[in-house]
C-alpha cells in the first residue's frame, strides 16, 4: 500500500459494492479501523460513502450503518432507491450511485492528488483515465480472490496501484465476536424481499 508523503487524498466507497466484496470474502468490514488505516498513510481529505435507501419502508436494516458513519467521520452520500417491475414480472430495485460517485470525484479533483476508489465495478476505468490525464493517482480497492473476481479486469488494469480487500482483512475486518451483533444490526441483504436485487451488485 504505497501513499507519498504530504500527498492529498480521498476514499471514494460505493456501498453496495464494497459490501458485496467483503460478504463474498467471508468478513464484515470494521469501518471504524479502515478509516484509521487510511487515515494512517497521509493527508486523507475525505471519506465518503455512497448508498440508495428504499425509503418507503417504515425502518430500513442499513440505517444504524449509515447513521454510525455519518456520525463518525465519513461523508454520506445517499438517494432513493427506485421501484421497478421487469419483463417478467420480477420487482427490482435500482439504486445506482456510480454518476454521484464521478461527480464528486471530478468537483474534489483540484483539493486531491490520490483518489481511492472501493469498487470493481468496470464502469468506473473511464473515470480512473480521466483522472490520471489530470495527473492523479488512483488506487482500486477490490478483489480478485473470488470466483468470479469482484473486480474487472480493465479496472484493475488501469488503476495505478490495486489493494486487494483480503490482503487488508486483518486491519480492517471485524472481529468474529461481533459477526453475529452486526449481522442482525444491519444488512443489505435484509434491504430486499425474495428476488429483489440492487443494481449495484450486478455492476462488477
Amino acid at each position: 500500500m504505497q501513499f507519498y508523503e504530504g500527498e492529498r487524498f480521498a476514499l471514494f466507497i460505493d456501498g453496495a459494492n464494497l459490501y458485496a466484496t467483503a460478504k463474498a470474502l467471508n468478513f464484515d468490514i470494521d469501518y471504524k479501523r479502515l478509516l484509521g488505516l487510511f487515515q494512517s498513510k497521509g493527508r486523507m481529505i475525505r471519506a465518503l460513502y455512497y448508498t440508495a435507501l428504499i425509503e418507503d419502508q417504515d425502518y430500513s436494516p442499513i440505517r444504524p450503518l449509515i447513521d454510525w458513519l455519518d456520525y463518525n467521520g465519513y461523508t454520506l452520500v445517499t438517494k432513493p432507491a427506485k421501484e421497478f417491475t421487469d419483463a417478467t414480472g420480477r420487482r427490482k430495485i435500482k439504486g445506482n450511485m456510480d454518476i454521484d460517485l464521478a461527480v464528486d470525484v471530478m468537483e474534489m479533483l483540484p483539493h486531491l492528488d490520490h483518489v481511492v476508489l472501493f469498487s470493481g465495478d468496470g464502469d468506473f476505468r473511464p473515470l480512473v483515465e480521466c483522472l490520471q490525464r489530470h495527473g492523479r493517482r488512483v488506487t482500486v480497492v477490490s478483489t480478485t480472490g473470488t470466483k468470479p473476481p469482484m473486480v474487472a479486469d480493465e479496472l484493475r488494469r488501469q488503476a495505478d496501484q490495486f489493494i486487494d480487500l483480503a490482503d487488508i482483512e486483518n486491519e480492517v475486518g471485524r472481529a468474529r465476536s461481533e459477526r453475529k451483533h452486526a449481522e442482525e444490526s444491519f444488512d443489505y441483504d435484509d434491504e430486499l424481499d425474495g428476488d429483489d436485487e440492487l443494481d449495484e451488485f450486478e455492476d462488477v
